[in-house]
């Protein structure tokens, strides 16, 4: 069994070079380890493929960090051991290469802590998080990220290594377009954005197409209510024709987000809120089966439902339920007990398709089942416990249907998040005053990320700029 090195040289295969590295990655059970290694070993393999196949060998066996530190060590070897000159080699905003110049973080790094990366989480690092060059090739190592995103932060060395420490020890992390964008020219680091669709228009429609494009070219997920779209057949006054309701509407997000996928690291993602009144809601629950007429699916969304109180109380009652369009009258703005009344109001006044309540959450239950989707969130809930009741009704929630905020016409919402990671504070006991004060910072490191990331359209900036909502999750 041979190796052929990076000069083109043959070397023998050495179980006692392959004992030792072991060794130094942390393994001590090494005997049945590299029995296994040399069973599989090929007859002639490349050095770079040998890590590889260290790897992967290694973390079938069971020993997924070890695995990680084999191929943390490959890394290293590919990458310059110094911050600073890592950082030259990115096209990152030139401010922020002279400032990392200046302050010089090479001596801060602390290169042991990438060692502490199992095998899935440093190749999903590698995949799509650690930046690479314009040839492809990473130059990024795990703490190089973390200290691009602390200095994209704070100015001062004391304020960037402080923060970069917390990450480093994984106490916490910041989201997703934190750690892709920091440093960049245009670095947005916000991770939800909550939207309405501007207009039952052609233009409304586009315009918002466009601005969930923006929004997701920069990493932001994006949550859309589309209740205020007309249904199918509705009659389109400017082309004395009707409507092809939501559906075809639709695609061209679902579309979007595939085209728009934050340079191949991710899908842009796009979930959908809709109000179970509106008469498109069957054909909406069936958007993302895996049946049933290709040209009606939009699998790519993430569908969801904005419920009021009054549809689950006709589900309990076993009553009738019915549909309108929106430009009939459109309910969109009303929740709670004013839903309530303009709905019933709407029964006597205008004609509506009339369904069982029970028959349609039987076919939104068969959906979840089907495809794990609808979200299903309750309207009414959210906005009497919303301490922004004073700027109107909330429409929607975000992608991940873990934040409610307003937006409007001038407003689109947004979220600035971090995650907090719970083992690291367990010390015989959880140390709650280290986690508190730990909270204190991340809170100071989001109002940092508020005012210095890039928003990619000013009615993201005019909301963050005036509300400054942010979101702290634990893991």
């Amino acid at each position: 069994m041979f190796v052929i090195k990076r000069n083109g040289a043959k070397e023998a295969v050495s179980k006692k070079k392959i004992q030792t590295f072991l060794s130094h990655m942390g393994e001590t059970k090494v005997p049945n380890l590299l029995d296994t290694i040399m069973k599989g070993m090929p007859a002639e393999i490349s050095s770079l493929q040998l890590n590889t196949y260290f790897a992967n060998t290694v973390q079938a066996a069971g020993y997924s960090l070890v695995a990680g530190r084999v191929e943390t060590a490959q890394l290293h070897k590919m990458t310059n051991s110094s911050f600073t000159q890592a950082m030259m080699r990115l096209p990152l905003d030139p401010m922020f290469k002279s400032r990392i110049q200046e302050i010089n973080l090479d001596d801060e790094i602390i290169h042991e802590n990438d060692f502490t990366y199992d095998l899935f989480a440093l190749r999903t690092l590698k995949r799509s998080y650690l930046m690479k060059d314009k040839n492809g090739n990473i130059v990024e190592r795990p703490q190089y990220m973390l200290m691009r995103v602390a200095a994209s932060l704070y100015k001062t060395k004391d304020q960037i290594v402080q923060c970069y420490k917390a990450m480093s020890a994984k106490e916490y992390t910041h989201a997703t377009p934190t750690l892709f964008n920091a440093g960049m020219k245009k670095g947005q680091y916000a991770s939800c954005f909550l939207g309405v669709m501007q207009d039952d228009s052609i233009e409304g429609i586009f315009n918002t197409v466009k601005q969930c494009a923006l929004i997701s070219k920069t990493a932001g997920g994006i949550g859309l209510s589309i209740s205020n779209i007309r249904s199918t057949g509705s009659h389109i006054k400017g082309a004395m024709g009707a409507s092809n309701g939501i559906v075809p509407m639709l695609r061209v997000f679902n579309e979007t987000a595939r085209y728009v996928d934050q340079g191949r690291r991710r899908k842009g993602s796009f979930a959908m809120y809709l109000e179970p009144w509106h008469p498109d809601i069957v054909a909406f629950l069936d958007l993302r089966k895996n049946h049933g007429d290709e040209n009606a699916k939009a699998r790519d969304l993430f569908t969801a439902l904005w419920i009021p109180d009054l549809f689950m109380e006709r589900v309990m009652k076993d009553a009738t339920w019915t549909l309108f369009c929106p430009k009939t009258i459109n309910l969109q703005d009303y929740h709670s007990e004013k839903f309530k009344t303009k709905y019933e109001e709407a029964e006597k006044l205008f004609p509506g398709k009339r369904i069982k309540a029970r028959d349609l959450w039987e076919k939104i239950l068969r959906s979840q089942i089907e495809t794990g989707t609808p979200y299903v969130m309750f309207k009414d809930r959210v906005n009497s416990c919303s301490n922004q009741q004073h700027l109107g009704t909330i429409k929607g929630s975000n992608l991940c249907a873990e934040i409610c905020e307003y937006t409007s016409s001038d407003e689109i919402a947004v979220c600035t998040l971090a995650s907090m990671a719970l083992p690291a504070f367990v010390e015989g006991s959880f140390n709650f005053k280290k986690f508190g004060r730990r909270v204190e910072e991340v809170v100071r490191h989001l109002d940092r990320v508020i005012d210095t990331t890039y928003y990619p359209l000013g009615e993201c900036k005019n909301s963050n700029k005036k509300h400054r909502p942010m979101g702290i999750g634990v893991q």
